[in-house]
């Protein structure tokens, strides 16, 4: 039309539209890998009911899953995100490679050593977190058995972690938000079809996590490769990327752990109970847990690596703005 002159949006409308369309796409995954989960659950429910195998399936993965929470997706995303954000506005393609590189190094190495420990210590382990199961022997050692199963999942769920956060710094939110479908479609297929070939029967849930745990690598790594992040690990602890991530780590680590204690703590009573007791209290915090992650899950994801690269960008109005912007679409 003549005499008409297209104005850009302003960037305060742009933010807006580019941050709510983000979440939409990633509280609507998330959406339906809760959903699948609370399938999961109910086939879990349908098929082993509340009992003494129950019980000592959750306890062996809660644990692998509380260390997920405290040093996966809590620490270390929380220390690694904003440097990582950092190398790649600041450092270039190829430091930012050798920083990907020099930490999954660690990372590797750590969790191989927490994860052979949890293997070999997994009795005292069981008597530490859930005392009450050594006045029944047979749960004790079935708990035992199946930790022993579900401890190397921390370290690939960890790996896994990493490959999303990374994923989420370039933007690319969608695939880690569907990687935790990965874990469900594992469990279920296990539960519905594979129960029969393992003695006792709740032992192809100890599996179903393990393949669980792989398959979320597998399936981002190809999503690495296309932004240039796919890297061999390296160990190099004189690195000062390292070195920052680790000592970020340790007051995010108290910081998260606070939430976690009473979960161990609620693990340890509930262990004293009668058999099914631990089975409900799991089966009571899924379905309180179904609706209230959605949108707050999706958040976090989307805006730690937006916030981090903006600061590292030393753009305080901006990151201000974006921060606004965000808790009032809360």
């Amino acid at each position: 039309m003549a005499g008409f002159i297209a104005h850009p949006l302003p960037r305060r409308t742009t933010l807006s539209m580019n941050l709510l369309k983000s979440l939409a796409a990633v509280s609507s995954i998330t959406m339906v890998s809760r959903v699948l989960g609370f399938v999961r659950d109910t086939i879990i429910a349908r098929t082993f009911g509340a009992g003494m195998a129950t019980d000592a399936f959750f306890i062996a993965f809660k644990l692998p899953n509380l260390l997920r929470r405290i040093f996966a997706e809590g620490a270390f995303s929380q220390a690694f995100v904003p440097i990582l954000a950092e190398y790649k506005s600041q450092q270039g393609e190829e430091a930012t490679r050798t920083f990907v590189a020099y930490v999954t190094g660690l990372l590797t190495l750590a969790l191989a050593v927490v994860t052979l420990l949890g293997v070999i210590f997994a009795p005292w382990v069981i008597w530490a977190t859930a005392p009450g199961f050594a006045d029944t022997p047979e749960k004790f050692a079935l708990t035992s058995d199946l930790l022993r199963v579900t401890f190397p999942y921390i370290l690939l769920i960890s790996l896994s972690s990493m490959a999303g956060a990374i994923l989420n710094t370039w933007n690319r939110f969608s695939v880690p938000a569907f990687v935790p479908t990965l874990l469900n479609v594992s469990m279920i297929f296990f539960a519905l079809f594979l129960t029969p070939y393992f003695d006792p029967p709740v032992m192809a849930l100890g599996w179903a996590v393990l393949v669980g745990g792989l398959l979320q690598l597998l399936y981002q790594l190809p999503h690495l490769k296309k932004i240039g992040m796919l890297v061999l690990p390296r160990l190099n602890l004189r690195d000062t990327g390292v070195w920052r991530v680790m000592k970020q780590m340790l007051p995010a680590i108290l910081g998260v752990s606070v939430s976690q204690i009473s979960l161990i703590i609620n693990t340890i009573f509930a262990s004293f109970l009668v058999a099914g007791s631990v089975s409900w209290m799991y089966y009571a915090d899924r379905l309180m847990e179904l609706p209230s992650g959605v949108l707050g899950v999706a958040l976090g994801t989307i805006l730690l690596p937006i916030l981090s690269k903006t600061y590292a960008q030393r753009d305080a109005q901006y990151t201000g703005r974006q921060f606004h912007q965000s808790v009032s679409v809360v």
